[in-house]
């Protein structure tokens, strides 16, 4: 049996330093939990950006001030932030998703929306960036590349991610299942009805464990200058307790929750069998048996772009 432990606690947002710190924290105790693999949701590490979708006008003095806040708070993939989470992984025992801001070099505005696997050896497995940044995200983030459009080998299985929307890209879903991903992990900043269907129909589809990993973001978790800006990019009134209140969950292979959605701050827990991703495959097998290449054909262009 493999165990999931998804970090569903709030992130700090703005501050990279005390962001790593809680990691750290959050990656022992997943591990003290009998963790195998232990998942925090997109862009945990630094915060998700909500204030784009409401500050989106032309040379918007605020938007500015925040995008460089942002930056400055983004950890690069060989940076000391992301080897003192690689270390924790390698004392621990533990292997880690963790979706995050990426800042392409240490003094670039580069962003990008990223998800960095772990290993239980500390090693960096690899990064994918999310490949097409959503509606105003644009603002903030460039799109990325297929370089980490694929599985890894892990003690926990063969692990994959995509990040939020792009659940709905058909090949990007298709190269992951195509690489015989037996545990995938699903970022999300929330987990409205819509983001649930597209985690229980990925699962469906490739016969393989989803790990649907959302945020619990309380108001007091947003510095207070910057909460009505938040509101309005998220749709959510500033007097609210949370503007993102959780609701990760573990979906099996049959497209069926095997921890259903949990709300609030919490460390939500599964125990998963990987021989059901072959036992499923026996009648629908997407990349194997159910597989028309003949008549279908795709390629992916995995170089890293920068």
């Amino acid at each position: 049996m493999t165990r999931i432990c998804i970090i569903q606690q709030p992130p700090h947002l703005l501050d990279l330093d005390a962001g790593t710190e809680a990691a750290v924290g959050h990656i022992a105790e997943a591990a003290a939990r009998g963790a195998d693999l232990a998942v925090f949701p997109e862009t945990w590490l630094g915060g998700y950006p909500g204030w784009v979708f409401g500050l989106a006008g032309w040379n918007d003095a605020e938007a500015r001030h925040w995008f460089q806040r942002l930056t400055m708070a983004s950890a690069t993939a060989d940076g000391d932030h992301m080897r003192a989470l690689r270390q924790a992984a390698a004392t621990h025992g533990i292997n880690v998703v963790i979706g995050f801001n990426e800042r392409s070099r240490p003094h670039s505005a580069t962003l990008y929306n990223s998800a960095a696997t772990i290993s239980s050896d500390g090693d960096l497995l690899g990064v994918h960036r999310k490949l097409l940044p959503t509606h105003t995200e644009r603002l903030v983030w460039t799109p990325g590349d297929a370089h980490g459009l694929r599985a890894y080998d892990t003690s926990a299985g063969r692990v994959g991610s995509l990040v939020c929307w792009e659940h709905w890209h058909p090949i990007a879903r298709h190269a992951l299942h195509h690489s015989d991903e037996q545990i995938h992990v699903a970022l999300w900043p929330d987990m409205p009805e819509a983001h649930r269907l597209a985690s229980r129909s990925y699962a469906f589809e490739g016969r393989c464990f989803v790990v649907s990993a959302a945020t619990w973001l309380p108001v007091t978790a947003v510095p207070e200058e910057l909460r009505e800006a938040y509101a309005c990019g998220v749709g959510t009134d500033a007097d609210s307790e949370a503007f993102f209140p959780g609701g990760s969950g573990i979906v099996g292979p049959d497209g069926e929750w095997r921890t259903e959605p949990v709300l609030g701050p919490a460390m939500v827990l599964a125990d998963i069998d990987l021989a059901d991703t072959v036992a499923y495959k026996h009648d629908l097998d997407v990349t194997g048996h159910y597989d028309r290449p003949d008549l279908l054909q795709w390629s992916v262009q995995e170089a890293r772009i920068r």
